[in-house]
């Protein structure tokens, strides 16, 4: 096990489920401030709702050619660094739920970065910031957590008014695109 701070502490163990969340650079409302006593959980919850209700910076995850290229570079991540279990790539963030078999620092480091390399090249931003530098992570500590962890992800775009069901988010990992 690992730990290590910047602006949050990340506790990092391979061959554990991690959740992560990372967002666009600047997509959050400036200024905002959350009260000092919330709990880490609940200071998530929060950020995730001014994430979900896009207040604030870009939403370039909207435009479907760079939703494609985030989604083939987790999904295509190399297999011998993680484990992918749940997803989701939301208009400003993403969640995603996973296994590392190496270290998560470094392996987050090439799937951001890539991802964030071909984005500002088919938005014409070529050099300037894409994801934010810090991303949210949370070492997952019981199949029950998982579970719940799994379900919020899936379940992100529901809640956001961006599907009606996990199922119909053409950006999650449990999208089933129908036949015809």
């Amino acid at each position: 096990m690992r730990i290590s701070y910047r602006h949050l502490p990340h506790i990092y163990a391979i061959g554990a489920p991690l959740f992560i969340t990372f967002r666009l650079h600047n997509s959050l409302p400036a200024g905002r401030v959350f009260p000092a006593h919330l709990p880490s959980g609940k200071a998530f919850v929060c950020m995730d709702w001014l994430l979900d209700e896009e207040r604030a910076g870009p939403t370039y995850l909207r435009i479907p050619a760079v939703a494609r290229l985030v989604t083939n570079a987790i999904r295509s991540g190399v297999p011998s660094d993680y484990q992918v279990h749940a997803w989701v790539v939301m208009p400003n963030h993403v969640h995603v739920l996973l296994t590392f078999r190496t270290d998560p620092s470094a392996a987050l480091r090439q799937l951001k970065g890539a991802s964030a390399r071909e984005a500002n090249q088919v938005l014409g931003l070529t050099g300037q910031r894409f994801w934010q530098e810090e991303s949210y992570d949370r070492l997952v500590r019981s199949p029950e957590e998982f579970e719940r962890i799994e379900r919020y992800i899936l379940r992100n775009p529901v809640k956001a008014g961006l599907a009606r069901s996990p199922e119909a988010y053409r950006w999650s990992s449990v999208f089933e695109p129908r036949a015809g």
